[in-house]
């Protein structure tokens, strides 16, 4: 018989506050001393160089430089990946528990909020943006929670080079995005977007970040993309 994965103890460091403000300020892929990570968490210096202990000490972070100048980092991508996920997950199910309630804004750097890597497709703000072009152009349409592209828009992707008959399945879904509060595109083709973008040199991965760099040719060609004349 398998056993199921134990996440508790991971789960339970992530549960903490403190601790998981210090990761969350991480999320951008820089190197943080302890004393910045402390102010970030609003903690005293033995309380933070405390809770970094547990973090290392777990595979969550890990560390650069000698004793006196060390930084702390994110371990691996796979971390990030987790805290993402579980960001998106908490704004997403506060808003289906009380839609009505005011939500409070995730404080997270300008190149998050703009564009990342979101489990191997596009996120953040111009992926948000690309997916409402797409419903207002008839590329895709949405039906509660599922989204299909349509035949139109098979079209147009095709003139890009995106067969999605090709393409693995999923082939397209909402994915909630924690600093819109709206979906952009997950699935396959979403990931065949970011490939699209990646490989026509519109935008590029910032070394040991989920943040994307958006050139100026790719904010123009992708603002482009399902636009009006398209549809």
């Amino acid at each position: 018989m398998e056993e199921a994965p134990c996440i508790s103890q991971i789960a339970s460091l992530l549960a903490e506050p403190k601790r998981a403000a210090m990761l969350w300020a991480l999320m951008d892929g820089s190197a943080k001393s302890s004393e910045e990570l402390a102010r970030f968490a609003g903690l005293t210096p033995a309380s933070a160089n405390a809770h970094l202990a547990r973090l290392t000490g777990s595979g969550l972070l890990r560390t650069e430089g000698q004793r006196s100048e060390r930084l702390f980092r994110m371990a691996a991508p796979d971390v990030s990946a987790a805290i993402d996920a579980l960001a998106s997950t908490t704004v997403a199910s506060a808003i289906r528990s009380a839609p009505d309630a005011a939500q409070p804004v995730l404080a997270a750097p300008s190149s998050l909020r703009r564009a990342r890597l979101c489990h191997g497709h596009l996120g953040g703000e111009l992926a948000a943006g690309l997916y409402q072009q797409m419903l207002a152009a008839g590329w895709i349409e949405r039906y509660d929670q599922r989204v299909e592209v349509t035949v139109k828009g098979a079209q147009h992707l095709a003139g890009l080079g995106i067969f999605i008959q090709a393409l693995a399945r999923p082939l397209v879904c909402n994915c909630f995005d924690w600093s819109q509060r709206h979906p952009h595109l997950g699935g396959a083709l979403g990931a065949g977007l970011l490939q699209l973008f990646l490989q026509s040199n519109w935008i590029s991965v910032i070394h040991g970040s989920r943040a994307l760099e958006i050139n100026d040719v790719g904010e123009l060609e992708i603002a482009r993309l399902a636009t009006p004349e398209q549809a």
